[in-house]
């Protein structure tokens, strides 16, 4: 029961902050909203401490949602260790950001609109992590790709946003493609949807094939694969990331919550889920560590060069979700559910720590034009670095343990594509920390670069947007340290229990846990120290250094600034073409073909007889009478042809 009201009070805060804000104001929608959310995160521990501590998992049986000829599908809660974590983590997370919201849109004219849509959002990511089959995960899934274009999009009176939302909505649909076709393939090979049966029928698919696009391929491969895709676009992975930077043009709060607990890491939560089937799919668990590992690197090298305080920290995301990537490829899942949780506090943290300058710095988010300000918000520049220290796993934050657990499985794997994404993972940990240093110095050292106005108004956030603040750092400072051993440590397997599956040859956790070699440990911390001395070398001790260093590789730096000119490749290869042949078949086929020969060409034809016709009406009297007269000798002439002839 108490799961049950858990996972559905958000939705009841949704609907009547949604058709009844009106009625209960401003107030009575933020009240309602973080309300339902603090309450659910407060069920939401004794449900975790039941279910993972306890180990009372379960599934909630609640109704009959679809019965049609070989398709059956329950509509059920599944708490078991992977849900009760997830569960925990999102509403956490989203209450933290409810509160939040009170302030930083205290000005906003549709805070009823803003806080049901958060509350809506939240909704659909519990539906997901607690489904219990692929059509419940499907609703959650698209639930929270609804939500995305609501909340990207909330200020529909600017174009940017507008094209934010649209993107973020078209580019997800893309990866959705793939996740169905996953879903049918699912069905195709096992006759069920539901997650049991599924998963206790994989061994004995393994090794068997199915026919794909008239190839004979491995069934579960492209099954994982086709899920994967998915995956990738709602996990911004690499060539279906291009929606998560732009979508900092929502609130901040929005960015938070997209970012750290919910839309984002529900990828990384459907390869856990389903790793009964991966695990019987090594082609596709390859393809997910090179994607991971290149996404990882990739990312990160494109927050060195923004300027942007949220789009250094969304495109950190894209780089950290490489990261949980990669783990799930290697097997170590538990290790990637673990740097989700222990990420969703500092990541969320940061996030609203961006949130509380830009408030302080009266809506900047260029951070070449911050600087100067960290005696005037002690306690944002705190957090931030907290956050920060976090960030780059530096001894004892939270992701110090879960990133570095990470980093030692892909060694102890003992693969190709794990030594790949290991030393991808080492060097993308110390551009990280370089990007990190670089936002700390920018943005709160050095000379104020804003103008004068602007400093004069410079002051902390209220105690209503620091309260989450403070929560969400301890959380990156104690989360990892507090879960290390039950998540990753010796006490996984009990922990985790039916949750997860790790076949007994893919146990890259346990080989690390028996050992990799010193260096192989440290290289990451390492690397991490050496980001932050270079940044505080380039930025701090040398600010002139920067520039003369983008001078001397001055290309490189246009191709990282740009993103890899990924957007602009898209357009060429597949937004303009698209547009010519919408046009072209609007214009041609639409317009000049069916219209023209269809309804527009019969009313043309129709008009211009009726034009002939009208002509016939003189309006003369003896026009009439000969038109008569020739009337009547066709007549009397047919008549004496049929009767006399």
């Amino acid at each position: 029961m108490l799961a049950i009201i858990a996972v559905f009070l958000p939705l009841a805060a949704a609907i009547l902050a949604g058709l009844f804000g009106r009625q209960i104001g401003d107030r009575g929608a933020q009240l309602v909203t973080c309300g339902a959310l603090c309450a659910s995160a407060v069920l939401s521990v004794f449900v975790f401490y039941d279910v993972a501590v306890l180990g009372h998992g379960r599934i909630i049986d609640l109704f009959t949602w679809i019965d049609t000829g070989e398709l059956q599908v329950r509509w059920a809660l599944r708490l078991d260790t992977l849900s009760a974590v997830m569960l925990l983590v999102v509403t956490l997370v989203s209450a933290m950001v409810h509160i939040y919201s009170v302030g930083y849109m205290a000005h906003d004219s549709s805070i009823p609109r803003f806080m049901a849509y958060l509350s809506f959002f939240t909704f659909f990511m519990l539906m997901l992590v607690t489904s219990d089959n692929f059509v419940q995960l499907f609703f959650g899934w698209e639930g929270v790709g609804l939500c995305s274009y609501l909340l990207v999009g909330f200020w529909y009176d600017r174009p940017t946003a507008n094209a934010a939302a649209i993107k973020a909505f078209v580019v997800n649909r893309v990866g959705d493609f793939g996740f169905s076709l996953g879903i049918f393939a699912v069905f195709l090979i096992f006759g069920t949807l539901q997650f049991d049966p599924v998963f206790a029928g994989a061994a004995d698919m393994a090794g068997n094939t199915i026919n794909f696009l008239g190839w004979q391929v491995d069934a579960l491969t492209v099954t994982c694969i086709l899920l994967f895709i998915g995956a990738m676009g709602k996990s911004a992975q690499l060539g279906l990331h291009t929606w998560l930077p732009d979508a900092m043009e929502g609130p901040t709060p929005v960015s938070a919550l997209i970012h750290a607990a919910t839309m984002v890491t529900a990828g990384v939560f459907m390869v856990a889920r389903l790793s009964p089937l991966f695990e019987y799919a090594p082609t596709a668990l390859a393809v997910v560590v090179v994607i991971g590992g290149t996404t990882a690197m990739f990312a990160a090298t494109i927050g060195m060069a923004q300027n942007d305080i949220k789009r250094v920290i969304a495109y950190s995301t894209c780089s950290q979700l490489g990261y949980m990537f990669f783990a799930a490829g290697v097997s170590a899942y538990s290790a990637a559910i673990f740097h989700l949780m222990t990420h969703a506090f500092f990541k969320a943290l940061l996030f609203l720590g961006a949130g509380s300058v830009i408030h302080a710095m009266s809506g900047e988010q260029d951070m070449r034009k911050m600087g100067g300000i960290w005696r005037r918000v002690p306690c944002t520049y705190a957090v931030m670095w907290i956050g920060s220290l976090a960030l780059a796993g530096i001894p004892y934050f939270s992701g110090y343990f879960s990133k570095d657990t990470i980093i030692e499985a892909a060694w102890a794997a003992g693969t190709g594509v794990g030594t790949y994404a290991y030393w991808l993972g080492v060097f993308a940990a110390f551009i990280t920390a370089f990007y990190s240093w670089r936002l700390l110095i920018m943005t709160f050292h050095g000379s104020p670069r804003a103008d004068h106005e602007v400093m004069h108004h410079v002051h902390e956030s209220p105690g209503v947007m620091l309260i989450p603040l403070f929560v969400l750092a301890a959380g990156a400072v104690f989360a990892g340290a507090i879960g290390y051993e039950a998540f990753v440590g010796e006490g996984r397997a009990a922990f985790w229990r039916d949750s997860i599956l790790v076949l007994a040859d893919h146990d890259s956790l346990g080989r690390a846990h028996e050992g990799v070699p010193e260096i192989v440990s440290l290289l990451p911390l390492i690397a991490a120290v050496a980001g932050i001395a270079t940044a505080y070398v380039f930025y701090m001790l040398r600010p002139a250094l920067p520039d003369l260093v983008t001078q001397r590789i001055h290309a490189l730096y246009l191709l990282v600034l740009n993103k890899y000119y990924f957007d602009e490749l898209y357009d060429r290869l597949l937004v303009r073409p698209a547009m010519a042949l919408g046009f072209g078949l609007w214009k041609q086929g639409d317009g000049a073909t069916i219209d023209g020969l269809g309804p527009d060409g019969l009313s043309a034809v129709t008009r211009d007889l009726s034009v002939r016709a009208s002509r016939l009406q003189t309006g003369y009297l003896y026009h009439y009478a000969f038109a008569i007269l020739i009337g009547v000798v066709i007549l009397v002439s047919w008549y004496l042809v049929r009767v006399v002839g």
